[in-house]
């Protein structure tokens, strides 16, 4: 059986995948990442970690013998009230836990960035993400697999009236998104989540990208399964 560490096990993706991986019964170990605890500190198999992420370089040990790394950090501009603060945790923190992913001789690291991520985009937020694929692209990780979900739709524990609004836009236009824009069609985080186990149970060496519409296909296509 293999041993996982999950980082963002709060958010929307990251509280599916963690009960994806207990459920999956493929895990002796599931360690989780958080600054304040989670719905799954008395779960059998799981260790919670209540970390300073500003000193992750401080907790190595804690990535020791761990098969798969799943990444799903993020936040926004109007939580994080600073691009400074936005870039810590959506650049800063993933890298950082690649580095010691790396030299914990983790197999696969799993990570969720964003649909049209490039570092030289005009966005701010988009040039943010691909600079962070960017930079994890040059670490020459053993198996690296990026997914950029485009909007993510699903039930949070805080409420974002602008994603509920492009939420419901979404579904009005949702024939638009076919052809080259399918791959900006939004897509619901537990098909992420299923997605991203599904992915790391695969013998894989090198990089991996998946656009919004293969991680809904294979994210729907597991559950069914």
């Amino acid at each position: 059986m293999k041993k996982a560490l999950v980082a963002g096990a709060t958010g929307l993706v990251g509280r599916s995948l963690v009960y994806e991986l207990l459920e999956s019964g493929i895990y002796s170990e599931i360690r989780i990442l958080a600054r304040r605890k989670t719905e799954f500190s008395d779960k059998r198999g799981v260790q919670e970690h209540i970390i300073d992420f500003d000193e992750l370089a401080r907790h190595e040990s804690i990535l020791e013998g761990i098969d798969d790394v799943f990444v799903t950090l993020g936040t926004t501009m109007k939580k994080a009230e600073t691009k400074d603060n936005f870039i810590q945790v959506d650049y800063t923190y993933p890298v950082q836990l690649a580095e010691l992913a790396k030299q914990s001789g983790a197999k696969r690291f799993l990570i969720i960035t964003a649909a049209g991520s490039d570092p030289k985009s005009p966005f701010f937020y988009s040039r943010v993400k691909g600079q962070l694929e960017e930079k994890l692209l040059s670490l020459g990780l053993p198996s690296l697999h990026i997914f950029r979900p485009s909007l993510l739709t699903g039930e949070r524990d805080e409420f974002r009236l602008g994603e509920k609004a492009a939420e419901a836009a979404s579904r009005k236009l949702s024939t638009l998104f076919r052809g080259p824009l399918e791959k900006y069609k939004p897509v619901e985080g537990r098909f992420v989540a299923a997605a991203m186990k599904a992915i790391a149970q695969e013998e894989s060496s090198g990089t991996y990208l998946y656009e919004s519409d293969k991680i809904s296909d294979l994210g729907m296509h597991t559950k069914k399964a």
